[in-house]
């Protein structure tokens, strides 16, 4: 349903970098600077980073804590909410790890058909 509250929290959740986040922070089980996340986070830019990580402090997964140091330094640790979300966002990347081999065969196979097979 278009206008379900979950719809919102599904969103952020499905995305890519947020489940990399997710995941970092809690397998880390401390918190991560911007450039630790970034640097650990192959293929993400500056910007898809940001994003998702305020769409993460928005909804409660995670806080940011800033320093008064000069530069400032901030932190990203993972909120309760955000723990409860690791475990999902865990199990998913565990379920990958184990089945990516015949996902991969499926999709070779279905590339392999004939174009007019439906």
């Amino acid at each position: 349903m278009k206008d379900c509250p979950s719809r919102t929290v599904l969103d952020v959740l499905a995305n890519k970098w947020s489940l990399y986040v997710l995941g970092l922070l809690r397998r880390h089980e401390r918190p991560l600077r911007f450039t630790e996340l970034r640097r650990r986070i192959e293929g993400v830019t500056q910007k898809s980073l940001t994003q998702a990580l305020r769409n993460l402090e928005r909804d409660g997964l995670i806080s940011r804590t800033v320093y008064p140091t000069i530069p400032p330094r901030v932190e990203y640790a993972l909120t309760d909410l955000g723990v409860e979300a690791g475990t999902l966002t865990t199990a998913i990347a565990d379920w990958s790890l184990t089945n990516a081999a015949r996902v991969h065969a499926a999709r070779a196979a279905y590339d392999d058909r004939p174009a007019d097979q439906p």
